[in-house]
């Protein structure tokens, strides 16, 4: 049975490894980067944050639209990392970086992802998120200005990354690994379905 894909998608993310995961699930779409306001009040949640970041992101792209592209489904997403509380962005320099690392190191952290799904066609929309917990392994000093000297962590949440050098630091997680990498695909093809769009085909 062949996956026959009935709508287009567009994902409002610059984002290289939002990308390739979206792509894994060979489903057709098109990018078109997101130009929302990212800021967002100190006391909010976690939860708050990602799911109101994730929606910014695919209403900036919706309104950009002006009726162009009306059958598709727009899917903004964002991740924070947090510490005790304490959102972990992108580092502004590596010494910021180390600071991160530093913190991070021999801990247990927890990853946010929020997704929001948006219907061109009428403006119907669904916005989730998920959580997964990481432990890092415990690290020197060397170690950490080593990783950050690869450059990987430059453009990262909490300065590392799971898909790449960054996974020698991790010691274990729970829950969805593509979740820290940047994007939920169980809970984005969760989503898909309720607008018709379905990963695997149905019989």
């Amino acid at each position: 049975m062949e996956n026959v894909q009935q709508r287009p998608i567009i994902l409002a993310s610059t984002s290289p490894r939002r990308k390739e995961l979206i792509a894994s699930l060979h489903l057709a779409f098109e990018v078109i980067p997101s130009h929302a306001d990212e800021d967002t009040p100190l006391e909010w949640t976690p939860e708050q944050t990602v799911q109101e970041l994730a929606m910014r992101k695919a209403l900036a792209v919706f309104r950009d639209l002006n009726g162009r592209g009306s059958d598709a489904v727009i899917v903004g997403s964002d991740t924070i990392v947090v510490l005790d509380g304490e959102i972990l962005g992108k580092p502004v320099d590596e010494q910021d970086a180390v600071r991160m690392l530093t913190k991070l190191q021999g801990r247990a952290h927890r990853v946010f992802t929020g997704i929001a799904c948006i219907d061109a066609s009428n403006g119907q929309s669904v916005v989730n998120y998920r959580q997964t917990d990481v432990t890092m392994k415990e690290l020197s000093e060397a170690t950490i200005r080593g990783y950050v000297q690869t450059g990987e962590p430059m453009d990262k949440a909490g300065s590392y990354a799971i898909q790449g050098i960054g996974a020698s630091l991790v010691d274990r997680i729970e829950g969805c690994y593509t979740n820290v990498v940047g994007l939920s695909l169980p809970l984005l093809s969760d989503m898909l379905d309720g607008f018709g769009i379905h990963v695997l085909p149905r019989a």
